[in-house]
């Protein structure tokens, strides 16, 4: 259904712009890019109180149009472009109240591109606490636009936004901020003659931006050229006195409308804490706990809803297998999509519990403070601190996280992010591991508190951010740049989390991961079911043959014949003879065939080696007796020794080839979308790859 209007949300970082477009729009939105660029592209609907359907978009988060990412140049492209799909019939510009000098800024350069403007002053909470008192009406009056009170997190003032963006071809077009003719007169009126414009800002932005405006054809990009050579045009001086008449605007609008004590305020309260949280030292130390808490909790407060979906799934099987006929159908749902299936879904505890964190981490702006804490120890790397954003991110999904490296604007600097994102351990590594771990480290606490458990998940996470730290410094001599990185980061005052945000996030974050997941692990499983149900040649026949003999019957019980003839199949199916065509390269891991079935598959996604492991058990077991995958890994020994599989070091060895190796399709593609040169995700196949071994061999024979 077609919006009736199209509304833009633009602002600062960290004014609430997000949180605004959440409350508008609620569950109706969507996630894309805009054409042609990786920049994320927010879109969601609303009803207005005359009953029109509003399209709302989120743009970018920008201090102001000049852009210095490829994120802020999408704010100009979107509202200086009136041919672009996603051109806006309003602007809400959202302002920080008790931020405004800084925010206003922003505001009047849109204001001057003559798009109609409605201010959503939010944060009025947060003013109101400092003593700041704004009188609305006539800030209104001096910037004619309409001006609405908001707070965006505790949704005060959202219907009376609706109705001013109801009115929207109502309003009158804002005055100019400043007389921009007087900073390029000649040029700036040549331009608009020759590109046909009759906004003069907007003339001396394409003057400023023409290079990089893709909607600019190369004759009119060329034209604007020659004319700034014409009339001696010099873009940092013209943007220098743009930002001086601005904030003399904007000083003289504030000295009217806006009051504040006049008595210096006590230290801020978020100043207190960040003496403590962005220590030198025990910033460190707190991060380091923030971490262990994590992942102790999500180790402890999952165990029972993760028992409950495998003992479901446990039944669902035992139940098919009873009601359904025995037969290769019935054994393909239930030892192939179900098993599969459970492999991930039992993890959905966990998962939810980690995008929890996440959430409230980023909610309270705690993350920002480890990225700012970050930001000295990354530039010893060949970093800086924005890169600290996509390998904390990373903890989620490295996919995002690769697409956020864009706001960085060092080319070294993002090439070596992209490069080192994937060594950090994203949610996908967890369910291997939480499995892993599960199978070789008792489940008990050592100095009454930390659970043995949990602390070796919190050690897989930190091992993964120092070998990212470490891979960085190396690629720090390898990649070579001329211009140097910068960081600049505003800290966001500290808050209590949302917690509607969270539990929204939780649940879409965990559905997505388990759709992802569970399209390539169906696949997956339907692919194996077949691949170890059948063989080459006539190898299942002999195998019936030789077992059906008396001597077998007579020494054996049946479920044990069962099982040995389930085994002696699966090991001569297609995907055994695959997984004993690669065991002598990964037997000096400590891998068997079966293992190494599931590394290749799991060179999809990574999550897909758990349910992998329990299709191969699940074929290779008894229909009799259903079981969980942890009870058949755990049951799993070596035909020739008798041992147990799953030793402390063939796990940990697994384990570091997780850590390392890059098994994510959807990771190889986005570092090729970013990159534009699918030279650069083989570079990073093959030295994770190489690294994935190595560390792998290392940690069998130290443990063996």
């Amino acid at each position: 259904m077609k919006a009736d209007i199209r509304v833009a949300l633009v602002g600062n970082p960290n004014t609430g712009k997000s949180t605004l477009f959440n409350v508008l729009t609620g569950l109706n939105q969507k996630i894309g890019n805009f054409p042609g660029v990786t920049v994320d592209k927010k879109v969601g609907y609303c009803t207005l109180p005359d009953g029109r359907r509003a399209e709302i978009i989120d743009l970018p988060g920008t201090y102001s149009i000049y852009p210095k990412s490829q994120d802020e140049s999408i704010v100009f492209s979107v509202l200086a472009d009136r041919s672009n799909p996603h051109s806006p019939d309003l602007v809400v510009v959202i302002l920080d109240a008790s931020n405004l000098k800084r925010n206003l800024l922003l505001y009047s350069q849109v204001a001057d591109l003559k798009i109609p403007v409605v201010i959503a002053l939010n944060m009025m909470d947060l003013a109101k606490k400092a003593d700041i008192n704004i009188d609305v009406n006539l800030f209104a009056k001096k910037l004619g636009v309409p001006v609405v009170p908001i707070s965006a997190r505790k949704v005060d003032g959202i219907d009376g936004l609706k109705n001013a963006i109801s009115y929207a071809n109502k309003i009158a077009l804002q005055e100019d901020s400043i007389d921009v003719a007087s900073i390029a007169p000649e040029l700036v009126e040549s331009i608009g003659r020759e590109l046909n414009i009759d906004n003069p800002y907007l003339a001396l932005q394409l003057a400023h931006q023409h290079e990089t405006l893709t909607f600019l054809t190369p004759e009119q990009s060329n034209r604007v050229e020659e004319l700034e050579k014409e009339f001696s045009f010099n873009s940092q001086k013209a943007q220098g006195a743009e930002t001086i008449a601005r904030y003399s605007f904007i000083n003289d609008l504030l000295y009217d409308t806006v009051s504040k004590p006049v008595t210096a305020h006590e230290e801020t309260v978020s100043n207190k804490i960040d003496k403590v949280l962005t220590h030198k030292v025990f910033g460190f130390i707190i991060f380091f706990a923030v971490l262990m808490f994590m992942f102790q909790a999500i180790f402890s407060w999952s165990s029972y809803p993760m028992s409950l979906i495998a003992d479901a799934f446990v039944w669902i099987q035992d139940s098919l297998h009873h009601v359904l006929p025995a037969g290769p159908l019935t054994s393909l749902l239930v030892d192939g999509v179900i098993a599969g299936l459970s492999g991930v879904m039992v993890f959905i505890p966990q998962i939810a519990i980690l995008f929890a964190f996440i959430s409230i981490l980023e909610d309270t702006g705690y993350m920002s403070r480890v990225t700012f804490m970050m930001d000295k120890l990354m530039r010893k790397v060949g970093l800086n601190g924005k890169s600290v954003v996509p390998l904390i991110g990373g903890f989620a999904c490295a996919v995002p996280s690769i697409m956020s490296t864009r706001t960085i604007e060092n080319w070294k600097d993002r090439m070596i992010t992209i490069m080192v994102t994937p060594l950090v351990t994203c949610s996908a590594r967890l369910p291997v591991y939480t499995l892993l771990i599960a199978l070789v480290v008792p489940n008990r606490n050592v100095w009454w508190l930390f659970n043995l458990q949990g602390l070796a998940l919190t050690g897989m996470y930190v091992f993964s951010l120092i070998s990212a730290i470490v891979v960085a410094w190396v690629f720090k001599f390898i990649l070579k740049a001329k211009e140097r990185g910068y960081f600049i980061m505003e800290l966001p005052v500290y808050r209590m989390p949302r917690w509607n945000n969270v539990l929204y996030s939780m649940y879409e974050r965990s559905k997505a991961f388990v759709l992802q997941a569970g399209k390539v692990i169906i696949a997956v499983s339907v692919i194996l079911w077949v691949m170890a149900s059948y063989g080459p040649g006539d190898r299942f026949a002999k195998i019936d043959k030789q077992y059906s003999q008396p001597q077998y019957a007579q020494h054996m019980s049946a479920d044990s014949l069962s099982r040995t003839i389930a085994s002696a199949k699966l090991e001569n199916s297609y995907a055994g003879v695959l997984g004993h065509s690669i065991e002598p390269v990964i037997r000096p891991l400590g891998f068997d065939w079966k293992i190494g079935i599931a590394l290749i598959t799991s060179f999809a996604a990574r999550e897909v080696f758990v349910g992998t492991m329990a299709t191969i058990y699940s074929v290779n077991g008894s229909a009799e007796k259903m079981e969980s995958v942890y009870e058949k890994m755990h049951q799993a020994k070596n035909p020739n020794t008798g041992q147990p599989v799953f030793t402390l070091a063939v796990a940990f060895s697994l384990m570091m080839f997780y850590a390392f190796a890059m098994q994510c399709a959807s990771t190889v593609a986005v570092v090729y979308r970013e990159t534009k040169n699918w030279r650069w995700p083989a570079y990073q196949f093959a030295y994770m790859t190489a690294l994935a071994y190595l560390a792998s061999f290392i940690a069998y024979h130290v443990l063996k």
